[in-house]
């Protein structure tokens, strides 16, 4: 079997539900960016830290249940699809790497050592997935649930960015104004 079809080369693609659209649909690109998301996640890993690394896998894999929910515009009840449980899971693990750090006490800078300059990138471009999902929201029916997941997703790559920043040893800088 061969990795290209063709079948994309006049600029359409194919749903979950066998369905045709423009490779510049809002359902393409909001599934797109998070594709585009997971990539730079698994850039980051691995940290050196393996509890942050063991998350990112979970993330990386929960994101491509992100995809499938909206790649399908009619799910079945069977079709993999974003629960709150993800998210509660997600709000969890923020309280729990939360209580290493400093109180947040201004806005933070992007940036610092690798892996943490590397989840703050990652935090922007879900921020990026979740806008094309609200858009795309605004226009179609979805799982309501992707957008919640994906606004705690972008809470928990900023505050696993500043625990790899403040593991490493990386200074917080504040912005100037």
């Amino acid at each position: 079997m061969t990795i290209y079809t063709g079948r994309g080369d006049e600029g359409r693609t194919d749903l979950g539900n066998t369905s045709r659209v423009s490779k510049s649909s809002l359902r393409i690109e909001a599934y797109g960016t998070v594709d585009e998301a997971n990539a730079l996640i698994g850039t980051v890993r691995p940290t050196g830290y393996d509890d942050v690394d063991d998350l990112l896998a979970t993330i990386q894999n929960h994101l491509h249940i992100v995809q499938a929910d909206l790649a399908n515009p009619d799910p079945d009840p069977d079709d993999p699809s974003v629960e709150p449980a993800h998210t509660a899971e997600l709000e969890e693990r923020i309280d729990g790497f939360d209580e290493e750090l400093e109180p947040l006490r201004s806005f933070v800078l992007p940036g610092g050592g690798r892996s943490g300059a590397a989840l703050h990138h990652a935090r922007t471009v879900v921020r990026r997935a979740e806008r094309r999902t609200v858009e795309l929201a605004a226009s179609e029916p979805i799982n309501g649930a992707v957008v919640t997941y994906l606004n705690r997703l972008s809470d928990l790559l900023f505050t696993l960015g500043r625990v790899a920043n403040a593991r490493d040893g990386e200074s917080a800088d504040s912005p100037s104004y």
